[in-house]
């Protein structure tokens, strides 16, 4: 807890040098790489100690203070309660800042400036929400440390558990004369050129327009590796079982909502997995190969290799089977961040040349609930977004289909179905009969791009904030008394075009680049799209509808609430293969 750093380093402030004045050649050089990230005056830290200092001394490492330390979604609050925050960090990224009170323009430039100077970690424990990034900016000094491609330090944040503070570590990679510069690699660990371009776009902004933005399906490489990274072991092929027409099927359940609310006579429930014909678990099955050897008469509610559906990144890459490099028209334009960086900077700046809307969305792999997940129009926001925990980038829908809530106005709605998948190959695809709506709380336009209650429709998670439910019964006719001309029965066709579509493409090549068609895997799953308006290729405005994410094992809390026989007709629709008195309506 010695911060001596100030023992050691120096910041310097660099003056731009007048054209006409005579400057020697090297000068030159180094004012061409302007090295500050701001707009303001331009710093550098050099070491001043006069003895230098030596990278195998073990007094060689320094604690570097984090100035401001929060998660995006409360920045902006932070920044007009927070006493002197504002006022701080305008100053430390080189933007004007007069007067004691916070305003909105500051705050935003702020905001957009940031993310020159954040730095970001997770921690490894606790709850979903604890475990959402942090992001963090150095103090003044940690903060002017330049970039560069021969770093001469290394920084690396440390969570000191006793006083539960983080704290950036820096230690020299060479030995350092007095005069020499500190400077660290701002794309530390990435050692392809063109993604280390993109990386350091933040503060070296290039031209990407000459990258293809064509992003094709991955190679069959990439899901095999998917496969073992899950530790899945597929299943060995089997003959459909055969049951006898009036057998009770006993049932192997972690899940609560199945064990208060299955009461169909033909199934049972039993504590003993060794005895079960079915095993209806909240948790993935890994090994499907010693099922399939062993009980290959037992049914389960998951199939193997369903992630490709569940998982963000897999969704929009077996999606592109059926639209081609775009995507379907179902499906907003994804890029992985991870592997399609360089595309996606191009596309971006290429809908920007043509004054195109840029707003997008960030979303975790497979975080649920919209946790971690940001919408921006800022590039440098969704490139500094990679570092944080793996994500996909989505166009932002700018012109979704509202809907008019009185006292509030015209919100964002999104939809949710029950989908139920009971075999894969051949595909036999239902949907449960009711659906389910979620609400904005506030009227939607393109703006205040943090406000949650604005853009986001998941309130049941949120403490405080309303919830607002519409059953679908009284849905339908309010919305087709908003679009007379667009009939709900029209709506639902199209959305279950999209359904079939997706579903035959995830099952249309054998696993793992598509779902396995182990006879004895059933499962639920639950879409949620939005409808956006499009044009159709005769002219006509349009709803087209866009899936936003399938589930795996959905909470059916309210389904059972109000629908009481929803686990008997899901049970019937799957492991009995009865559908007549089912509120159940075949997609395939």
């Amino acid at each position: 807890q010695v911060f001596d750093a100030g023992d050691y380093f120096g910041i310097m402030q660099v003056e731009e040098v007048d054209e006409e004045e005579e400057v020697d050649e090297e000068m030159e050089e180094q004012f061409k790489k302007k090295p500050n990230p701001g707009n303001g005056p331009c710093f550098k830290v050099i070491v001043t100690n006069e003895n230098g200092l030596q990278a195998s001394n073990p007094d060689s490492v320094f604690l570097i203070d984090h100035a401001w330390t929060y998660r995006v979604e409360h920045a902006r609050q932070q920044l007009r309660r927070v006493p002197g925050l504002l006022h701080r960090m305008a100053n430390l990224m080189g933007i004007p800042f007069h007067g004691e009170v916070p305003d909105e323009g500051s705050i935003e430039q702020v905001l957009q400036e940031m993310w020159k100077y954040n730095q970001t970690y997770q921690l490894s424990q606790g709850t979903a929400e604890e475990k959402v990034p942090v992001w963090y900016i150095m103090d003044e000094f940690g903060s002017r440390i330049q970039h560069s491609d021969q770093p001469s330090f290394a920084t690396a944040p440390l969570f000191y558990m006793p006083q539960q503070i983080a704290y950036t570590v820096l230690w020299p990679l060479r030995d350092l004369e007095t005069g020499d510069e500190v400077t660290r690699d701002y794309a530390y660990g990435e050692t392809d050129r063109l993604i280390r371009k993109c990386v350091l776009l933040p503060w070296v902004p290039t031209d990407m327009l000459d990258v293809s933005c064509f992003t094709p399906e991955p190679p069959d490489e990439h899901y095999q590796a998917i496969l073992a990274e899950n530790k899945e072991k597929l299943p060995v092929a089997i003959n459909p079982p055969v049951y006898a027409k009036d057998k009770v099927f006993k049932v192997f359940t972690d899940i609560q909502q199945v064990f208060n609310n299955l009461t169909h006579p033909r199934f049972v429930f039993t504590d003993n997995e060794g005895e079960a014909d079915i095993l209806y678990n909240f948790s993935h099955f890994k090994d499907y190969r010693k099922v399939s050897e062993e009980r290959p008469e037992v049914m389960v509610n998951q199939f193997p290799c369903e992630n490709l559906l569940t998982v963000k990144d897999c969704l929009a890459s077996i999606a592109r089977r059926a639209g081609g490099p775009d995507g379907p028209r179902w499906l907003p334009r994804t890029f992985n961040l991870q592997t399609e960086l360089p595309q996606f900077i191009s596309y971006f700046q290429q809908r920007d040349r043509r004054g195109e809307d840029n707003h997008w969305i960030c979303k975790p792999w497979n975080l649920a609930r919209s946790l971690d997940t940001h919408i921006t129009n800022n590039l440098n926001n969704i490139i500094r977004h990679r570092e944080s925990s793996p994500k996909v980038v989505c166009k932002y829908i700018e012109e979704p289909v509202l809907f008019a809530r009185e006292d509030v106005g015209l919100v964002k709605f999104d939809v949710r179905y029950v989908v139920l998948l009971r075999s894969a190959r051949p595909l036999q695809l239902y949907s449960y009969d009711v659906f389910w709506l979620r609400f904005s709380n506030r009227a939607f336009s393109l703006d205040d791009l943090d406000d949650y209650e604005k853009h986001f429709t998941v309130m049941n998670y949120a403490p405080g904030v309303t919830l607002k439910q519409v059953h679908c019964e009284d849905f339908i006719p309010l919305f087709e008394k908003q679009y007379p001309e667009y009939p709900w029965t029209t709506v639902q066709a199209s959305i279950f075009k999209a359904f079939a579509e997706l579903f035959q493409v995830a099952s249309s090549k054998p696993a793992p680049l598509g779902i396995c068609d182990y006879p004895s895997s059933r499962a639920i799953y639950a879409i949620d799209l939005m409808l956006k308006w499009d044009t159709s290729r005769d002219g006509k405005r349009i709803m087209q509808p866009q899936i936003l994410e399938v589930n795996f094992n959905p909470d059916c809390d309210r389904a059972c609430q109000y629908h009481p026989t929803f686990f008997n007709d899901v049970f019937s629709t799957l492991f009995l293969d009865e559908t007549d008195n089912c509120h159940v309506t075949r997609i395939v």
